[in-house]
């Protein structure tokens, strides 16, 4: 199977993914009503897509193709709002946050769809484990030279989006001491982690044709890399961020990714070499186990740093790019919240040490994502 080509995209175009958590209101534990929400949300002439995921206490939601994080935001509201109304028909709630705080991954059910349950019969109980929840940025490429070389750009900035997104530090009732447990789950996989550093497509092919010719992937979907390229979209997808509590953050971090996507295109700010990724697992480590208290080692220049010192100089250092894209807003957002260290992870443990019942951390999230206050 050859690699499909690279579409054309409109450059710094955006689409987000959510994938959501659907909770019962009894005691706030994942509950099984993916079909009954696709079959309400059927009736809701909305922007993007509602589909299924991995299991059946899952759902994912998807934007259209939006050209700024306003945009983003104003999608994200409108499926926000159906998904509420019709999560109240059937008693339940929707969540964000990249784990669900108590569930037991052997109570899920795979969800019956023919590649799900192919990937059940290869993975095992992954696939059970895999009931977590991920935000996913597409940001549209000139070429898709371009786009390899904007894929190896943003993984300079991978533990920024890690840290800044972070909402799963419970698993199983327990405090992991991670703010993002969620990507441990995901390095269990084959073919997770880090893209191969090629610079031009013809390489990526060529790179694509030795793997399928194993017999190991048969698409772009098999690998789980933190970032890949969709080329029949003409983007990139970022798939490391945990889903947010709230769609405001996850249309300002996607407004994050437009203005370092402009930043890359307008400036050429530097070449990506394989030196880059000797520090790119530590550093990752680093984001999902400390979040924005996390040290960050730069990869040109081997300098130690706070994360959080990192995040607030990139930010200042693109915010002329993001007031072309539009992005001003979002980076405000953001920046104030890691000056003041703050991230979902923090706010989940914060309601945990007030409330010390996970039960209701998950029904305030569950507020939260509604954008009403617990």
């Amino acid at each position: 199977m050859s690699l499909e080509a690279f579409h054309h995209s409109e450059p710094l175009t955006l689409g987000v993914e959510l994938e959501l958590q659907l909770v019962n209101t009894h005691n706030y534990d994942l509950a099984p009503y993916a079909e009954d929400m696709l079959r309400l949300m059927e009736k809701h002439p909305l922007p993007g897509s509602v589909v299924p995921e991995m299991t059946n206490s899952m759902i994912e939601i998807s934007t259209g193709v939006c050209h700024s994080s306003s945009e983003v935001l104003g999608q994200l509201t409108q499926i926000r709002d159906a998904l509420v109304r019709s999560a109240d028909k059937l008693n339940i709630a929707v969540a964000g946050g990249g784990t669900h705080p108590f569930q037991q991954w052997h109570e899920r059910r795979i969800y019956d769809k023919p590649r799900f349950q192919e990937l059940s019969q290869l993975y095992g109980y992954l696939s059970k484990q895999f009931t977590i929840f991920g935000q996913h940025v597409h940001i549209g490429c000139p070429s898709a030279d371009e786009a390899l070389l904007m894929l190896h750009r943003m993984s300079r900035y991978i533990p920024h989006f890690i840290a800044m997104s972070a909402s799963s530090p419970y698993v199983q009732g327990q405090d992991t001491a991670f703010d993002s447990a969620r990507l441990n789950s995901v390095f269990a996989f084959p073919l997770s982690g880090r893209a191969p550093m090629v610079l031009t497509w013809n390489d990526f092919e060529a790179y694509f044709d030795k793997m399928t010719r194993t017999g190991v992937v048969k698409s772009m979907k098999d690998f789980y890399w933190d970032i890949r390229p969709k080329p029949e979209f003409g983007t990139i997808e970022i798939r490391v961020f945990d889903t947010p509590l709230t769609i405001e953050r996850a249309a300002a971090l996607s407004g994050y990714v437009q203005a370092l996507g402009a930043w890359f295109l307008a400036e050429q700010p530097f070449i990506p070499t394989e030196d880059d990724y000797l520090v790119y697992t530590y550093n990752r480590f680093q984001a999902c186990r400390f979040g924005m208290q996390a040290v960050y080692v730069d990869p040109a220049t081997g300098e130690h740093m706070p994360l959080r010192d990192h995040i607030l100089q990139t930010i200042d250092h693109i915010a002329r790019h993001a007031a072309v894209t539009g992005a001003s807003g979002a980076l405000h957002l953001l920046r104030s919240e890691a000056a003041a260290g703050q991230n979902d992870a923090r706010w989940l443990r914060d309601r945990q040490r007030d409330e010390q019942l996970l039960g209701e951390v998950s029904r305030q999230a569950a507020l939260r994502f509604r954008g009403t206050p617990a």
